[in-house]
């Protein structure tokens, strides 16, 4: 999406802490609405993906500007930091 952060998890259905960040990255994805993207990426369905993007651990969140990766966030994370990283990259595209 272009002049739009996105944020892409990877994730899967068996990883207790991809559970856990799961909610806030909802509130991240609510309160930002659609001046960012929070994407989820199941691993196991889309074990190319994951590998294209050199995903070693999950919970593994991958922010994007542009088509390019800023920033990669590897286990919980939380609201404020993905906050900020994504207003950051709101801004440099104002």
């Amino acid at each position: 999406v272009s002049g739009t952060p996105v944020l892409v998890d990877f994730w899967a259905e068996w990883c207790g802490p991809c559970k856990l960040i799961a909610p806030v990255l909802d509130e991240v994805a609510r309160e930002l609405g659609p001046d960012a993207r929070v994407l989820k990426v199941d691993v196991d369905k889309s074990p190319r993906t994951a590998e294209a993007f050199s995903i070693r651990n999950i919970p593994t969140l991958v922010l994007m500007m542009d088509g390019e990766v800023v920033d990669v966030m590897v286990g919980m994370q939380s609201k404020g930091k993905l906050l900020k990283a994504l207003r950051k990259q709101m801004k440099k595209a104002a």
